[in-house]
């Protein structure tokens, strides 16, 4: 698999994303049947174009949302309290969200990978959210259409979904 040139996804991001913002939004107020099983197709197609460890854009440009377990979790790693961890790295945003201070993530090396891969906070390991229950709330949060030029997978994604809908209906 070549390695991922970001920018050119996130041009092509710019070009199509009126286009798949309107389809997302079509997907998630439509009651198409199955749509669980055929995003869950997508997910799997997707992952054989993109390598989202040789990208790591989603760590340079955004920040999970931690959870009192996931700072639990990563602070015990590090032998420190959570109110240590807490005020080492994170803060609170405006909608009461738990995320880190800065940018990049401070876990992320030189080398695109995660120093703390193996205890990394669920949203992390979630990302890019794809097969989730939820789909339909995801759309509702612009998930997607916030991630497109962010994450080339999500570009993937979307514009896979797109092309197995609109061929099936």
């Amino acid at each position: 698999m070549p390695l991922l040139n970001v920018k050119t996804y996130q041009r092509r991001a710019s070009r199509k994303k009126k286009e798949l913002t309107k389809f997302i939004r079509k997907v998630g107020k439509s009651k198409t049947k199955g749509i669980l099983k055929t995003v869950a197709e997508v997910d799997k197609e997707v992952w054989k174009e993109v390598a989202c460890l040789d990208c790591a854009n989603c760590c340079t440009k955004m920040t999970p949302t931690y959870t009192r377990k996931d700072v639990n979790r990563i602070a015990k790693h590090f032998n420190m309290t959570y109110k240590e961890y807490f005020d080492k790295w994170l803060t609170v945003d405006d909608n009461k969200d738990i995320i880190n201070k800065s940018l990049p993530c401070q876990f992320l090396q030189k080398d695109k990978k995660c120093s703390i891969y193996a205890i990394r906070p669920d949203d992390c390991a979630g990302f890019p959210h794809f097969t989730r229950k939820d789909f339909r709330y995801q759309v509702k949060e612009k998930t997607y259409t916030n991630n497109l030029a962010l994450c080339p997978a999500t570009l993937i994604f979307v514009e896979k979904l797109k092309e197995k809908i609109e061929a099936d209906f």
